[in-house]
């Protein structure tokens, strides 16, 4: 995600702080962090495992979910890009 320089201690004050705990409750989320570039300080990433795709997309339709995208998508410069991957080697 790559917010508006300015718009980055909202997001980690009025968004981030208020939901990371009832994200990582949410049923079926195994792991949830959030990761900054080192060389770009607007750009953050969440790392989420779930147990699941189900899970993932119970998640993303939960009113948890579009409440926080809702207050977080308005402070971006670009465009947000998510990606599902699997591990190939562990």
């Amino acid at each position: 995600m790559t917010f508006r320089e300015e718009a980055v201690e909202v997001f980690l004050r009025d968004v981030f702080e208020h939901s990371k705990n009832r994200i990582r409750a949410f049923p079926g989320c195994l792991h949830m962090e959030l990761l900054r570039q080192t060389n770009a300080p607007n750009v953050l990433f969440t790392l989420s495992i779930w147990e699941d795709e189900a899970a993932l997309e119970t998640y993303r339709q939960s009113d948890l979910f579009q409440t926080t995208w809702a207050k977080t998508k308005i402070l971006f410069a670009e465009k947000a890009e998510a990606w599902s991957v699997e591990v190939v080697d562990g």
